[in-house]
């Protein structure tokens, strides 16, 4: 990751009303951005959409919250053309711009991503750690998609299984079997559904914890293993990073993927996972416990020397697993405050679905929807941190930053983007800085609540912890002192 010396100016359109709404994005978007950076990307000559313009317009467009696709462009590029005034006017149609932006999709997310970043290391230093930690959260969410053969074909479960056409039978005599023809019955919405046949996009996300902001993703079918996404992405993460996680993200090969990533884990673990006690492999403590299936033990694979934390929600004991084995690494209590800001990730999600507007994407090809989907995240990334900013430059803790509220000033600036603030109360900044959640007591218990499709959860069991047997014991120190010789011969 690239770094700077110092942190880049922040400066407000302040304090006057005479700056118009497209000067304020325009500023908005040259803080954030390198536009150099963005140029870099080679083009042939006589191409309508030069990158950075591609880029700012594809974040406008997926802020906008005009309908369909069509006018969340139109307002996108005439925002664009605005801000580059001096440069040639970019393609007029939703069709050349969405198969350009296809084309340097990935490069473009490349510079991206690594501009964002930095700005959120250097920007956001104070919260850029939790209780000590480079912390991130894993998870993963369903994004539903128009049910249109293309997005069936690529993330319906059903579509792997291939559509055989019945053969007809024949006789012994050559002859067919007539067959009475039977009436074909309509499938309803739910039928369809319930054979599996769902139109989602699987959405797994790391999220940075201190700043609230995601760090990356991974999308797919809807039957997508979020645990395969996740090991995707660890070559994303610093170094020495800890990842806190539910009880879905468990498994001796997924933990040890994240320890030979030089990474560690805060992970929720239930009856789903089987611990041993008293192995003898390491140095123990009263919370050592080893991860250890039978699978990999006949494979000589060592033992995951772990450490199990047993902390209070207030409800009912939460069960911790981490590769941090001494308490002067983590605590106790700071890896019950890790656990506990994992559920930012949740919000975050509500966020982007319900306040955003990403419940159900808009197009209607699969490729397009993962385009969709990406900018989406992208947009509401950029419009957050530049939030944050303003701010903390105006001396409020981003901490209490309404998301809803930045959505609201940014798309309320960009549907007047040609004319100029009627007060300075009414300005981007202004809006922004003023974008504060309220201060409302929620302590009210939402359990008795009716609500009429309330989730049941289920009650998580404590993990199974069992004491070695003798032959595991003497395994695990045969397997001990070879990898000690093969160390020292080596």
């Amino acid at each position: 990751m690239s770094h700077q010396d110092k942190k880049s100016p922040l400066i407000p359109l302040s304090s006057s009303a005479s700056k118009t709404n497209t000067q304020a994005l325009k500023m908005a978007v040259i803080w954030l951005f390198k536009l150099k950076d963005l140029q870099k990307i080679s083009v042939r000559k006589g191409t309508t959409w030069k990158p950075h313009m591609l880029a700012i317009a594809a974040i406008f467009w997926a802020v906008s919250d005009l309908h369909s696709l069509g006018e969340p462009f139109d307002q996108a590029r005439n925002i664009s053309r605005n801000i580059f005034r001096r440069q040639p006017e970019p393609g007029n149609t939703y069709q050349g711009f969405i198969k350009t932006l296809k084309k340097w999709h990935d490069d473009l997310m490349i510079i991206i991503f690594e501009i964002l970043r930095t700005k959120m290391e250097l920007e956001r230093d104070q919260e850029y750690r939790v209780v000590g930690f480079v912390l991130f959260a894993v998870d993963g969410s369903r994004i539903e998609v128009p049910r249109t053969k293309s997005n069936r074909q690529a993330f319906s479960p059903q579509r792997k299984k291939k559509n055989t056409a019945t053969k007809k039978k024949k006789n012994t005599t050559g002859k067919r079997k007539s067959a009475k023809r039977k009436k074909p019955q309509k499938q309803t919405a739910a039928s369809i559904e319930k054979k599996g046949d769902m139109s989602q996009i699987w959405l797994t996300m790391l999220w940075h914890v201190g700043t609230g902001l995601p760090w990356a993703w991974r999308c797919g079918a809807a039957d997508c293993s979020e645990r395969h996404h996740f090991k995707e992405m660890l070559s994303e993460l610093p170094e020495n990073s800890v990842i806190t996680a539910d009880a879905g993200f468990v498994g001796y090969e997924f933990w040890k993927a994240v320890l030979d990533a030089n990474q560690n884990f805060v992970i929720r673990v239930g009856s789903n996972v089987k611990l041993l006690k008293n192995l003898g492999y390491a140095r123990e403590r009263d919370q050592t416990v080893y991860l250890w299936p039978d699978k990999f033990a006949k494979k000589n694979m060592p033992p995951l020397v772990l450490r199990l934390i047993e902390v209070h929600n207030g409800k009912h004991p939460v069960y911790l697993v981490t590769n941090m084995t001494t308490k002067r690494e983590l605590s106790d209590a700071q890896a019950a405050e890790i656990y506990r800001r994992r559920w930012g990730i949740e919000v975050f999600f509500r966020t982007f679905k319900q306040t955003f507007g990403c419940t159900k994407l808009r197009s209607k090809s699969s490729a397009n929807a993962l385009i969709e989907l990406d900018w989406s995240l992208i947009g509401l990334w950029t419009i957050c941190l530049y939030g944050q900013c303003v701010q903390s430059a105006n001396g409020k803790p981003p901490s209490q930053m309404s998301a809803a509220g930045v959505i609201r000033a940014f798309r309320m600036t960009m549907r007047e983007h040609r004319c100029r603030p009627l007060s300075v109360e009414e300005s981007l900044w202004n809006l922004l800085a003023n974008a504060i959640g309220d201060d409302y007591n929620r302590t009210r218990s939402k359990a008795s609540r009716n609500y009429p499709r309330k989730k049941q959860r289920k009650k998580i069991s404590p993990p199974i912890i069992e004491q070695s047997t003798q032959q595991q014991i003497e395994t695990a120190q045969e397997l001990k002192q070879h990898n000690t010789q093969f160390q020292f011969t080596a």
